[in-house]
């Protein structure tokens, strides 16, 4: 069955960018939605919670942390208790001994008066509440992209994430790759939403990012040759070294970790290849990888997206607009990974 219709979600730190695409209806008039991304909704939540004085019980799925986490620390910082369901703990660390050592009960049947809150990465109810004041319908067809850690108690989830990406290189770096309907057991949020929506095509967010850049004509044609496409997301910034239909290199920091200048230089010596995976590890980094064929000394184009992408002021790097809307990149990117996984299946 051919792909006409497409729910396409991009789950990040900050945000979740909602993109409802059909085939033959010109992108500028398809809906669109930057809406606050679930942790930030579960924090909010938490933090109503904290000023009514009220005890909170999470349950519900597997999710990111980030906001949330730092949410429960500040309710338990409050004297205030906070139980959660098994599953519901494990986004706030792989271990739940370190979840209870936090404060948290583990618990399976919700305290007396305490506040319910749902915990999940996909809230299709709410989406298809929202979409529906305004007469749309959901496509059936969902792609959605978060990105995940994965599962590594007693190891460090910094490296587990990076060789993710060591492994997709590994295996040939076929940008066709980064979108599968089979989510390695190991990357429990990718799972958590297959559990919720058994059909969904999963992506991680920097892939998508790099997907929907290259949907830039002028980034496109920079890729036959080769570029650099720099993902400066609200938590992570990933770069990737794309030519043709390969990724000849990954480079993954934490935003919050760096600054312009450092940004600069790690960028630039990744893709002359004079960056170590150490020097990134070292600065509270995830790593940098490139193919052994991978070009070195020479310095490639640098196409830019993402959300804090302001971090690269300055320094002459292009903001790629796919369609002519930045903070879609990752849907953009998710639609044209889906359709081209159609197009071989």
């Amino acid at each position: 069955m051919s792909l006409d219709s497409l729910m396409a979600l991009d789950v990040g730190g900050g945000t979740q960018d909602l993109l409802v695409w059909r085939d033959g209806q010109p992108l500028e008039n398809a809906v669109k939605m930057v809406m606050p991304s679930p942790t930030q909704v579960v924090a909010a939540r938490i933090r109503a919670a904290r000023e009514r004085r009220r005890d909170v019980f999470l349950h519900g799925f597997l999710m990111g942390g980030g906001a949330m986490h730092r949410a429960v620390g500040q309710h338990l910082a409050a004297g205030l208790k906070v139980w959660a369901t098994a599953e519901a703990a494990a986004s706030l660390a792989d271990d739940l001994d370190r979840v209870r050592a936090q404060g948290v009960e583990i618990v399976e049947a919700p305290p007396p008066q305490a506040v319910a809150v749902f915990t999940t990465d996909l809230d299709l109810l709410a989406l298809r509440q929202a979409c529906a004041l305004f007469e749309v319908s959901l496509p059936a067809r969902l792609a959605l992209a978060v990105c995940d850690h994965g599962h590594s108690p007693g190891f460090s989830n910094r490296k587990f994430r990076f060789q993710m990406w060591e492994r997709f290189l590994a295996a040939g770096g076929r940008l066709g790759d980064l979108i599968t309907s089979q989510p390695d057991p190991s990357l429990t949020r990718l799972v958590a939403i297959k559990e919720q929506a058994p059909g969904a095509l999963v992506m991680d967010t920097a892939a998508a990012a790099a997907w929907g850049a290259l949907q830039d004509p002028v980034v496109a044609e920079q890729a036959r040759q080769g570029v650099c496409v720099v993902n400066v997301g609200n938590m992570h910034t990933v770069a990737f070294l794309v030519r043709g239909d390969r990724v000849m290199g990954v480079y993954e920091h934490h935003t919050g970790c760096l600054d312009t200048p450092t940004l600069a230089s790690q960028v630039g010596r990744f893709i002359r290849g004079e960056l170590s995976d150490a020097e990134v590890f070292a600065g509270q980094g995830h790593g940098c990888a490139r193919l052994a064929e991978a070009p070195q000394g020479q310095d490639w184009p640098v196409a830019l997206t993402g959300p804090r992408r302001r971090l690269a002021d300055g320094l002459g790097w292009r903001v790629a607009a796919p369609f002519g809307d930045v903070m879609l990149s990752g849907c953009f990117g998710l639609v044209a990974a889906a359709r081209a996984l159609e197009e071989r299946a």
